[in-house]
């Protein structure tokens, strides 16, 4: 589908008492599968033994059952887990995650949301300054950052990496002894803390902590370092905060029963939805949402507006993962597998609401689908404003010539993707919508964390 693509999510347990750590994270990691479909992993410890399984794939075909046996340890405490989508390195093995090194501080783990904005140049100083490399991943250039800071405890390391990093990022770590969870001064990646009977759990959303018999307490605050020691949660504030989440967490991302930040994303959508049909409405005959990411600012628009939701777009359950195909005609049957319309359509004005439009290709696809099954009008309402911009903080909304807002005026892209009328939501709407500051980058090209100096997700590879 032409939408941004999916970033990571991360797992963490420590428990005072023996627990079925790889059962709990493989249910955590299935929460967390829209975070990233391309490769998982866990790292588990009992204080003595480490063990680490990862491959490229989904969690389910990552962790059959005879892996999870392999991480089973009788006395395990401490757990670490990732699904990733590559926002920087190749969709490789050795860029699977959690990546591991063994250091002064023993055999550490991290598992890791986001992008390192100056990894590049980090990356070249520690070679020039004899580091080795195993993987393309900027996740690697923390690791030995934290290799070189032996003589602190981890959760001090931690913070002293902190202030040589920029970017967005959310990062958990993991010893024999502790999990360490860590969050960018301005919070841009989420990261949920949880409360088991005996432990703690964190986790990039509040459903995977739930799954986990975790009960969510609160988020990891920006620039704050958390970790567990003789099982009391610990802090330390390492860098001043300065907010500013991910706004497309609310629009796009995250799952719509997760609550971000002490914001629900389901709520915010439907708001998001309220406040476009204030900014926008439609004369149509009814609501259709494009599923599943459209359902929430649909209910919202059809709410304000009084106009039926209609199940107008059946979106079939078992297509799967939509992976490039070698030309444009199987790409577009692709959409159609995804996605086809159902008869409510027939004969009527129908306000279309998605979340966002990047490329437009699959925009294009519905709206001449809803039309050939006999829809006299499709108005196509946009959840949040044009994407002009890429992001840099581990969300892959393609390059900026690929963008079709960066490239084609409000007209323009109507045209192309052949609606009756067009219109997206205004940066203030999705802000008063979201309740809190947010990251609004993608749309105004204002970067509260920096901006890499090579931005090309291959930078890495390149020596």
């Amino acid at each position: 589908m032409d939408k941004p693509q999916e970033e990571c999510g991360v797992l963490g347990i420590y428990s005072q008492e023996p627990l079925d750590i790889p059962g709990l994270l493989h249910l955590g990691l299935l929460a967390l599968q829209h975070r990233g479909q391309e490769a998982a992993g866990m790292a588990v410890s009992d204080g003595k033994e480490f063990l680490v399984e990862k491959d490229l794939g989904l969690v389910n075909q990552v962790f059959t059952e005879e892996r999870l046996s392999r991480l089973r340890l009788p006395e395990a405490r401490l757990g670490l887990a990732h699904t990733r989508y590559s926002t920087t390195g190749s969709n490789l093995r050795f860029n699977a995650q959690p990546l591991t090194a063994r250091t002064a501080h023993g055999v550490l783990a991290i598992a890791h949301n986001g992008n390192f904005t100056n990894a590049k140049p980090l990356r070249d100083r520690l070679l020039r300054e004899g580091a080795t490399f195993q993987s393309t991943s900027d996740t690697e250039v923390m690791l030995l950052l934290l290799a070189r800071l032996g003589h602190l405890s981890l959760p001090e390391a931690a913070a002293e990496a902190m202030k040589a990093l920029e970017g967005g990022y959310s990062i958990l770590l993991m010893d024999r002894r502790t999990v360490v969870a860590l969050r960018d001064p301005h919070g841009v990646r989420p990261l949920a803390i949880g409360r088991l009977p005996k432990g703690y759990a964190f986790a990039s959303e509040p459903p995977a902590l739930e799954l986990m018999g975790a009960r969510y307490i609160r988020d990891v605050r920006p620039g704050e370092v958390v970790w567990v020691e003789e099982g009391e949660l610990k802090s330390l504030q390492a860098l001043p905060p300065s907010p500013a989440p991910c706004a497309f967490e609310w629009i796009y991302f995250a799952r719509p029963d997760s609550l971000l930040d002490g914001l629900e994303a389901y709520e915010a959508r439907v708001r998001m939805g309220m406040e476009l049909f204030r900014e926008a409405p439609a004369e149509a005959d009814m609501v259709v949402p494009v599923p599943d990411s459209g359902i929430g600012a649909a209910v919202g628009y059809a709410r304000s507006s009084g106009l039926p939701l209609e199940y107008g777009l059946y979106k079939n359950p078992y297509a799967g993962r939509t992976f490039i195909q070698p030309t444009q005609a199987l790409r577009d049957l692709k959409t159609r597998l995804k996605l086809s319309p159902t008869s409510a359509v027939r004969g009527k004005r129908v306000v279309l609401i998605d979340d966002s439009i990047v490329r437009g290709t699959t925009s294009r696809h519905i709206v001449a689908m809803l039309k050939e099954a006999g829809a006299r009008e499709v108005h196509f309402r946009v959840s949040s404003p044009p994407i002009r911009f890429p992001c840099y903080y581990g969300i892959d909304t393609a390059a900026r010539k690929e963008l079709i807002a960066a490239e084609k005026s409000l007209e323009e892209i109507r045209a192309y993707i052949g609606a009756d009328t067009l219109a997206f939501l205004s940066e203030e709407g999705v802000r008063r919508a979201i309740g809190g500051p947010v990251c609004l980058a993608c749309f105004n090209g204002r970067y509260p964390a920096g901006v890499p100096v090579e931005g090309e997700k291959l930078a890495l590879e390149i020596l």
